[in-house]
C-alpha cells in the first residue's frame, strides 16, 4: 500500500490544561490541512457549544478559541497507511511520542481521546494505567451515528477538566 498519510503537529502551548486526541486526519482535513476538515464531523461545534463561544468556520479563529480555553489537540497517530478516512482501514500505524510531549508540557492533567481507535492506541503507548486520567469520548466523526446532543453529553466531561 501506497498511501502513507502524517498527522499534524500538535496545537499546544504552556497554557494548556487537556490534551484531545484524535486517531489521524482524515481525507478531507489533510486536503484543507486542518483539524476535523469535515463538514460533517461535529468536533468544532461540540468544542464551541461547550465552551460557549460564537461558532465559527475561521480555522485561525478555531485554534486560537481552543488556546484561550487551554486546550491542545493532536492525533495519537504520526503516519500510516490508509485508503479512504475509515479508521478501520489503518495500516503499519507508527504513534506520536505522546509521553515525550507530555513531559515537555506537565500542566496537562487529562488526555481526553476522541473515538475508539484514538483510545486503543494511546493505551498501546501510554499502557493502561497512566499517571493521568485517559477518557474516552464519543467520536465526532459523521459515521458514528449518535445524536449530536448524546455526543456532547460524552464531551462535557472536558469541562470538569477547565473549571
Amino acid at each position: 500500500m501506497q498511501n502513507r498519510i502524517s498527522s499534524f503537529p500538535p496545537i499546544i502551548d504552556v497554557h494548556s490544561i487537556i490534551l484531545i486526541l484524535g486517531s489521524i486526519p482524515g481525507v478531507k482535513s489533510l486536503e484543507k490541512q486542518q483539524y476535523y476538515a469535515h463538514p460533517q464531523n461535529k468536533f468544532w461545534k461540540i468544542i464551541f457549544e461547550l465552551l460557549h463561544e460564537k461558532f465559527t468556520e475561521d480555522y485561525a479563529v478555531r485554534i486560537e478559541t481552543l488556546k484561550k480555553h487551554h486546550i491542545a489537540l493532536w492525533d495519537v497517530i504520526d503516519s500510516c497507511e490508509r485508503k479512504g478516512s475509515l479508521d478501520s482501514e489503518i495500516r503499519n500505524e507508527e504513534a506520536n511520542q505522546i509521553e515525550e510531549l507530555l513531559e515537555q508540557y506537565p500542566n496537562i492533567t487529562a488526555i481526553f481521546c476522541n473515538g475508539g481507535k484514538s483510545y486503543k492506541n494511546l493505551q498501546k503507548v501510554l499502557g493502561k494505567n497512566y499517571r493521568l486520567p485517559v477518557i474516552l469520548l464519543p467520536s465526532t466523526s459523521p459515521l458514528h451515528t449518535i445524536s449530536l446532543e448524546k455526543k456532547l453529553e460524552g464531551w462535557s466531561k472536558i469541562m470538569e477538566f477547565l473549571k
